[in-house]
């Protein structure tokens, strides 16, 4: 499962983008402006930036990943099958990159082997989200060709511009919480130091 994701981009680049792409208007909540530079780590139980749709305008928000099950466990991971997300608060959660571990290849190696996964041709993506009691989860869904080989999940990810769909439900939510086609995302294997392996 996805427990680690990252933010490279600063939050007022990423902001300019949304009006290059024709994104609606972006505010604070409450006009308050959080603090955040990059973040090139986002663990669970860390915050992150997550923008709702407001009244016909894009809102970030400063939220903590993951709120606490009912054995105490943290919910990060949130599968997406079977279930109706129209009454949800839907988000969409700002990254350029996410990870997954495998068990390392090489011989006598105790760390595992760590997977960076990109959007193929874009700097910035969304993961499909929800917020409950003052946290968010991510989306997950059976794994695509381009996660399949590292793991049997993978979380819901968005062009920058497909990401409106999530927040208005402009298709059905069978259409959205889905993997991509093979080649969607980009991936490097990296050693835990984040040298390349491959």
């Amino acid at each position: 499962m996805c427990n680690e994701f990252a933010r490279q981009k600063q939050l007022a680049d990423a902001i300019a983008e949304f009006d290059k792409r024709a994104l609606p208007l972006f505010g604070w909540r409450d006009g308050l402006v959080p603090n955040l530079d990059a973040q090139p780590q986002v663990r669970i139980r860390d915050t992150a930036v997550v923008v709702r749709l407001r009244e016909g305008r894009l809102e970030g928000d400063a939220v903590t990943w993951a709120w606490p099950g009912p054995r105490g466990a943290p919910v990060f991971n949130f599968r997406s099958e079977g279930r109706d997300f129209s009454h949800n608060d839907r988000v969409l959660v700002l990254a350029d990159a996410f990870f997954e571990y495998t068990a390392p290849q090489a011989k006598g190696v105790k760390l595992k082997d760590r997977h960076r996964f990109t959007l193929a041709g874009e700097d910035w993506f969304w993961i499909a989200g929800i917020v409950k009691e003052g946290c968010f989860t991510l989306l997950t869904t059976e794994p695509g060709p381009d996660v399949k080989p590292f793991h049997d999940r993978q979380i819901v990810t968005f062009a920058p511009l497909a990401g409106m769909d999530w927040l208005t439900l402009a298709r059905p939510e069978r259409d959205l919480l889905r993997p991509g086609p093979p080649g969607t995302l980009a991936v490097r294997t990296l050693r835990k130091d984040g040298v390349d392996l491959v």
